[in-house]
């Protein structure tokens, strides 16, 4: 899946579309990893944590999570310095990361993030999470 991202002369909308297209790079390097693609677990980090399965990229994403949280929490503490900024910002990177391997593992891209982001744009968070239950519970009721 590919997106086309328009850059306009606002240095927002020119910083969205450099992200959206790092992510996108980013994604294709990925997928270049996957064994099926000619990665090689042997001489990739990427296409070994592929070739582990999801188990080895899910627990690298659930350590990458909590080393962001206690990044976080140290900015809490400690001021926003730049060294604790830089170190919250490495772990969210870190986190993003492997999360794009878990996109890629399951044939997913940075697009279907971005554009589920969008869906949601303008919709309370507190209404979306209620809708969710509600659909839920009709689900459960079925």
């Amino acid at each position: 899946m590919s997106t086309t991202t328009t850059t306009t002369t606002t240095s927002t909308s020119t910083s969205t579309s450099t992200s959206n297209d790092s992510l996108a790079r980013l994604a294709q390097v990925i997928e270049s990893r996957k064994v099926r693609n000619g990665g090689d677990p042997s001489q990739s980090y990427v296409a070994r944590l592929l070739h582990q399965g999801p188990d080895a990229f899910l627990k690298k994403i659930g350590e990458e999570a909590t080393e962001t949280v206690m990044a976080a929490k140290d900015l809490d503490h400690g001021g926003a310095t730049p060294e604790l900024q830089g170190k919250l910002i490495g772990e969210v990177a870190d986190l993003w990361f492997h999360s794009l391997i878990a996109l890629a593992h399951y044939d997913l891209t940075p697009a279907d993030v971005i554009a589920e982001l969008e869906r949601r744009e303008g919709t309370s968070g507190i209404e979306e999470k209620a809708l969710r239950k509600a659909l839920l519970r009709a689900d459960a009721e079925k």
